[in-house]
């Protein structure tokens, strides 16, 4: 029988927190930079310009049909050597999940605006509005609200992709876990308590995913009964 020995892994609880307050930092940075930037460049996908539509697709389809993890060696890696400069793992994590990130985003915010039914954007304009103060002051608000849900699962998903970050010797929870597994020789008890403190965090953010929907839920039966 397996002696089971949790000694070693409460004396290395400190690293544990320092490892997923890494990890959350990264996908707070990823969601930071990936929602504007995936805002524009759903706007970009559905301008009537091909200047602006067409490296918008190529964006987002490079960016949702790549391995996470590919890029993220490509930007640790590749992008120091083409443009001489210094990166750091915690700039190519970032780098890299904002973009991906971003190019999941500009579908959600695309497929958004496209559900709102064209009589809206036609009773803005007859309100006198330009093109963009529609799409602030009525579309937006709208589309944002149906759109809820699928950017708080993608979050949850940003954070498991996060894990990624360990082959390029970040120091999110994943690496700690492993480096202490390498100290203590307890790797059953120390990947438990990892996996434990992502099962928490991502099922409390799964939590928060179905509370919404329900909250966006009623509000819409209520507005419909209205």
């Amino acid at each position: 029988m397996y002696a089971w020995d949790f000694g070693p892994v409460w004396a290395h609880a400190d690293l544990l927190a320092l490892g997923l307050l890494n990890t959350l930092k990264v996908t707070a940075a990823a969601l930071t930079f990936g929602v504007p930037l995936g805002l524009a460049l759903a706007l970009m996908r559905l301008s009537p310009r091909r200047a602006l539509r067409w490296p918008a697709g190529a964006v987002i389809e490079v960016f949702r049909t790549t391995p996470p993890l590919v890029q993220l060696f490509w930007f640790f890696f590749a992008l120091p050597i083409l443009l001489q400069v210094e990166m750091t793992p915690y700039a190519a994590a970032v780098l890299t999940f904002s973009i991906q990130s971003a190019a999941f985003f500009a579908e959600v915010f695309r497929g958004g605006i496209v559900s709102i039914e064209r009589g809206q954007w036609e009773a803005g304009r007859a309100l006198g509005m330009t093109p963009r103060q529609v799409l602030r002051r009525i579309v937006l608000p709208q589309a944002v609200q149906r759109m809820v849900p699928a950017f708080l699962e993608r979050a949850i998903e940003l954070m498991k992709t996060t894990t990624l970050v360990a082959t390029v010797s970040y120091a999110d929870l994943l690496y700690q876990t492993n480096e202490i597994a390498l100290k203590t020789f307890r790797p059953l008890e120390v990947f438990t308590v990892a996996a434990l403190l992502y099962f928490g965090v991502i099922f409390a953010a799964s939590m928060l995913v179905q509370h919404v929907e329900r909250r966006l839920a009623v509000g819409g039966q209520g507005t419909r009964r209205g």
